[in-house]
């Protein structure tokens, strides 16, 4: 069995190929996400800071990711990254993170599965009819037929794009690098 919480050696780096470029200063459209907290979340709304980083899909620990996953750029290491995320949720948070989500196009009820049982203390949203991201144009890959959001964080403030971590390599040091950015903000 795969032991999604660790990364493997040499797994290739992501390269910054412009698809990102175009987010920051760009204003969010009203588009209702499913949360896995029962919610329907619309990110041009919240008000105060809001990281979402974005993933292209977690593992399931009793199935094997798809063929050649670990040879595509950017792909492997959606768990760990998640798992930061939960381990850096209380500093986020007090360095002005009003709120935090993962965004994947994984439907929600696999999202709850995954929130239970990496116990993260955020919900996860769904863009499963991938509305968001072809309205602001995030980037994508297909994968078995699957389309997957490219790795890659938001820093939306007041339904704004405010800044982008692309690519975000390697995932599992994503939520640090978007600690250290919100303590040039808003230190304690």
């Amino acid at each position: 069995m795969t032991d999604y919480t660790q990364l493997p050696d040499n797994l290739p780096a992501p390269e910054d190929d412009g698809r990102a470029d175009h987010l920051p200063g760009l204003e969010l459209p009203i588009i209702n996400l499913p949360s896995t907290d029962g919610r329907l979340v619309d990110l041009s709304s919240l008000s105060g800071r809001v990281v979402v980083y974005c993933y292209p899909r977690t593992g399931d620990p009793n199935a094997p990711n798809p063929v050649g996953w670990d040879e595509i750029p950017g792909a492997r290491g959606c768990t760990p990254q998640s798992c930061a995320f939960r381990d850096h949720y209380a500093d986020l948070t007090a360095h002005g993170a009003a709120h935090v989500f993962g965004l994947s196009t994984q439907n929600s009820a696999y999202q709850r599965e995954v929130v239970e049982r990496l116990h993260l203390p955020f919900p996860l949203l769904s863009d499963h009819a991938l509305s968001f991201a072809r309205a602001v144009g995030l980037p994508t890959f297909t994968v078995e037929g699957m389309v997957l959001l490219n790795r890659l964080t938001l820093i939306i403030e007041e339904g704004a794009i405010g800044h982008v971590f692309y690519p975000v390599f390697p995932p599992h040091k994503n939520a640090a690098d978007v600690l250290d950015f919100l303590k040039t903000r808003h230190p304690r």
